[in-house]
């Protein structure tokens, strides 16, 4: 069975720079990093190394005192050079020079008959020993998952509709096999439905009638996991959701099949200052570098580097670090340069806006070359259905982010905090005139929902 959803709310930014489908060149990484701040509820890490230890791919190398049973492993075999700690000794990174052939730690491999056979506890010990479990995040709160809780259901997205996104169909088309494995293996995690979430393009390769297909159309963010549950079957307090990536789902089934972990990681360089914008294959964690040769070391320092989509993406520098959920590496110019007369109205057609004031509404087709200046500050919160106009959710934006702003818990609950991440407000970032951070309102809200709730 089929659902079909057609969003109208939302927006498409065309943005020059989209990677082309193709695959560049191999390329080494000369060191590898494991960031605990890519987990959110890391919270009391434990460090299972030290600076000079040699690792496996595969090896743990740190936990949470909280979550004893899930291991945070290498990517990578090699040795450990560096342990980054920032303010307060937090654990930033855990560098690791690679060796130059990679050695595996070994599990024992499963054929499909005996993934039939397996408990949801003997998944489960599979998965969080061998460092692959963190693929798996939960919804409410965005957390990687917890193994004490069993989920209503499972959501997958196949497709991203955010600027300069990857097109999956073209990268996951030949994961297929472990693709399929991998829903396997989730399907013994939950009692409830697994949800392939699709768009007209994804559906001819990853629809499978084992389970459940939906389908969606419309614009960004319709390709948002969260809007598609919101859709498909909302999360009501006390539920739980879990979600995962397309090429996780694949690194799942990679790793029951072949004993090894291997976080493989199919990156979208993209963005209009480089020269050359397309797909690599990469590991997690992997040197950013390497990825930006075409851009030149002397313009790097005017560029904003991005590990993810340029709505949610963090910022970072030429020096960092594949992230541990991204697939897309996007670079802008920096905002530091300003228009003469930029307050007059009517600005030229190469400034994009959502509203009339600027000339960009006759040119719908065009695709825009931005950089990151803000073309504002941040002012008064006015209610001008800006809001409202991008976010395709039976929810109140305004009114949700006023009550996360004064930390109503009990508004906050009436008015669907649970149904969201800061992912689903990022156009709202984008869109507003107001040039409040959304994003970052609704992560605090919900930290502190989980503090105070749970």
């Amino acid at each position: 069975m089929s659902l079909k959803f057609n969003l109208k709310k939302g927006f498409n930014i065309n943005l020059d720079g989209i990677a082309i489908e193709e695959l560049g060149l191999e390329f080494k990484s000369n060191s590898f990093a494991i960031k605990p701040t890519d987990f959110l509820n890391i919270t009391r890490p434990k460090l299972l190394v030290d600076v000079g230890d040699d690792v496996k791919a595969g090896t743990p190398v740190v936990y949470d005192k909280l979550s004893e049973n899930i291991m945070y492993c290498s990517p990578v075999s090699g040795e450990v050079i560096d342990i980054i700690r920032g303010d307060k000794r937090r654990l930033e990174e855990i560098r690791i020079l690679p060796d130059k052939t990679n050695k595996y730690l070994n599990h024992k491999k499963y054929s499909e008959k005996e993934i039939q056979k397996l408990s949801r506890e003997d998944i489960i010990d599979n998965l969080t020993k061998s460092g692959v479990w963190p693929n798996l995040i939960q919804r409410p709160f965005g957390l990687v998952a917890d193994t004490k809780l069993e989920p209503k259901s499972i959501h997958i997205s196949f497709f991203d509709s955010s600027p300069l996104a990857p097109n999956y169909s073209f990268i996951y088309k030949e994961e297929l096999e472990n693709i399929d494995f991998g829903l396997l293996v989730l399907s013994k995690l939950t009692n409830g439905k697994i949800h392939l979430n699709h768009n007209a393009e994804s559906i001819k390769y990853f629809k499978n009638d084992k389970y459940q297909n939906n389908e969606f159309s419309g614009p960004h963010p319709s390709g948002n996991v969260g809007v598609q549950i919101h859709h498909i079957d909302p999360i009501n307090a006390g539920e739980t959701v879990w979600v995962v990536g397309a090429e996780d789902v694949a690194n799942i089934g990679r790793f029951f099949q072949s004993g090894v972990f291997d976080p493989s990681r199919t990156l979208a360089v993209a963005g209009h200052p480089l020269a050359s914008p397309c797909y690599y294959k990469s590991t997690i964690g992997a040197a950013l570098e390497p990825l930006l040769d075409d851009v030149g070391a002397e313009n790097l320092a005017n560029l904003r580097v991005i590990n993810g989509d340029v709505l949610t993406g963090t910022a970072t520098s030429a020096n960092g670090y594949v992230g541990y959920y991204n697939n897309t590496v996007s670079v802008l110019p920096e905002g530091n340069r300003y228009r003469m007369f930029g307050w007059l109205p009517f600005a030229g057609p190469n400034l994009h806006s959502m509203s009339n004031t600027s000339l960009s509404w006759l040119f719908p087709k065009k695709q825009y070359t931005p950089d990151t200046n803000l073309n504002g500050e941040e002012r008064a919160l006015v209610v001008t259905g800006e809001m409202e106009r991008v976010f395709p959710m039976d929810i109140y934006p305004m009114q949700l982010l006023k009550a996360c702003m004064a930390n109503d818990i009990e508004k906050m609950e009436q008015l669907g905090i649970y149904e969201v991440a800061p992912e689903d407000f990022a156009l709202i970032d984008y869109a507003n005139s107001s040039k409040i951070e959304a994003q970052a309102i609704i992560r605090d809200a919900l930290d502190l929902m989980n503090k105070e709730v749970g």
